[in-house]
């Protein structure tokens, strides 16, 4: 057995590749073209990558607008009704602003994300389900919008899945969903 630090002994790049390799070589590079080409159109047709729509904003910027959302809307039960279809939320060491809030189970809300300090994962999931969830990011800079629509009622749970600190552990917010919002 040759050394791999040596060259092989013999002209090995001279030999011709045999048969039943050039067919494995052509079936891999034909799969890997089939996966990349149905990547791409998943991401572009599929409905499990929200994409939305990202604007550069100052921290001061937004915290003015966290605060205007929350004095115009109402409260229920300790939670934020929304006043409109916009519901904004910013990370800030160790939780988020505009959480606990109260949606309408079958609309379309618009989640306005950002962060004030650190980066922060936005992870939203069932309350009785582990296997299904969302994961976004809260960049400070940054407020992405993005559009969700909840079609069962429960509580959903928002959890920072990017350590952000010591607290990073108790970061946790919560989404009521229910039939009917009546304030």
């Amino acid at each position: 057995m040759g050394s791999p630090i040596k060259p092989p002994d013999e002209d090995w790049w001279d030999v011709p590749v045999n048969r039943r390799e050039s067919i494995w070589l052509g079936l891999s590079v034909a799969w890997s073209m089939i996966l990349f080409g149905w990547m791409s159109l998943w991401t572009r047709i599929g409905d499990q990558n929200p994409i939305g729509e990202t604007y550069d904003v100052s921290t001061e910027e937004y915290q003015e607008k966290v605060e205007s959302y929350r004095e115009e809307a109402e409260t229920l039960d300790g939670s934020i009704v929304p006043p409109s279809d916009d519901i904004y939320v910013a990370g800030i060491r160790f939780q988020w602003r505009g959480l606990p809030v109260v949606v309408e189970t079958g609309k379309t809300y618009k989640f306005h994300i950002s962060s004030y300090d650190v980066q922060h994962g936005f992870s939203i999931r069932p309350e009785d389900v582990l296997s299904q969830h969302t994961n976004l990011l809260a960049l400070p800079g940054y407020e992405w919008v993005i559009e969700m629509e909840f079609d069962e009622p429960g509580t959903y749970h928002v959890i920072c899945n990017e350590f952000c600190g010591v607290g990073h552990s108790s970061m946790h917010g919560v989404i009521e969903v229910r039939d009917e919002v009546n304030v």
